[in-house]
């Protein structure tokens, strides 16, 4: 599924769409390049869900926990890790396969531990304030 927004004040729209997309998945990955607005669409997205915490970028602490209606909420940001040795110390498996929902940013530092299935969300952009959002299921 393919959507262009001209204007950032759409997240919220595409945030409802990838809700329909997703329909119970419970694992995203967030693809794109630096400052294409992986956190800021988080952020929309984890609204969406019912979060009413602040949401911040997980940058330095590599998972971050909200809570929603839905239950437990993981956002995980895995730009800064220097070997996927992290991930096991971070005991990934319980967060992944937990039930819990999990949002990962730079999913592909981690590519061997990803689920078999997941949401993919890439996330283009075209202008300064135009992103191209594919969703897509693998």
């Amino acid at each position: 599924m393919k959507i262009t927004v001209n204007d950032l004040s759409h997240l919220p729209q595409v945030a409802q769409q990838l809700l329909a997309f997703a329909s119970n998945e419970k694992v995203f990955i967030f693809d794109g390049d630096m400052g294409a607005g992986k956190t800021t669409f988080i952020k929309v997205f984890c609204a969406a869900l019912g979060v009413e915490d602040v949401v911040s970028s997980p940058t330095y602490s590599i998972v971050n926990e909200y809570e929603s209606p839905n239950g437990s909420l993981f956002h995980f940001d895995f730009y800064r890790i220097k070997d996927i040795q992290e991930a096991y110390d971070l005991g990934y498996e319980e967060y992944f396969y937990g039930g819990g929902i999990c949002l990962i940013e730079w999913p592909e530092r981690v590519a061997e531990l990803l689920p078999d299935h997941y949401i993919k969300v890439e996330i283009a952009t075209v202008e300064e304030n135009r992103r191209v959002f594919n969703f897509s299921k693998v």
